[in-house]
């Protein structure tokens, strides 16, 4: 299977926080962050492997600063790395003042999703071919937190005997 370039699979997501959105403070609920992260990755997930993807697991999400109502939200999202039929999916979410155009970190988050066939079985997805040495890196780190996951899952998988 040829590799496809990580530019295939890049995402870009913006939202507005509307009233409902938001907490009594007037920031955004987390969960709402986290389903248009989990949509904005299954996104990116789906054009690399063009097929149908499941969430396996969000490793990683690591909330910045908040986010009020009115604001904007962005994400970006990008497959890092793959393997034989799961993905990691990094994404990062900012917030701007729509009024100020003052733009803040507020959240990152990693994604493992994994592309199934017309039986919904794991399927084989492409290598990702890694553009610039910034792509390298988060290939690097994506199989570095890969190998801390399936050792967690180890661990996990022997307290529960």
């Amino acid at each position: 299977m040829d590799p496809k370039p990580v530019s295939d699979s890049s995402v870009t997501m913006t939202e507005l926080v509307l009233p409902s959105h938001a907490n009594p403070l007037g920031t955004v609920f987390g969960g709402v962050i986290m389903s248009w992260i989990d949509i904005c990755a299954a996104i990116a997930a789906q054009r690399h492997a063009r097929r149908v993807v499941v969430t396996a697991s969000i490793d990683m999400l690591h909330f910045r600063s908040p986010i009020t109502v009115g604001c904007v939200v962005h994400l970006r999202a990008q497959v890092n790395h793959a393997w034989r039929s799961s993905m990691e999916v990094g994404v990062r979410v900012d917030g701007e003042n729509p009024l100020t155009g003052e733009t803040h970190h507020a959240a990152t988050a990693y994604l493992t999703y994994v592309a199934l066939d017309e039986k919904r079985r794991p399927v084989e997805v492409p290598p990702v071919l890694c553009e610039t040495p910034e792509q390298e890196r988060r290939s690097r780190d994506a199989q570095a937190r890969r190998e801390k996951r399936l050792a967690n899952r180890s661990i996990s998988e022997y307290e529960s005997r």
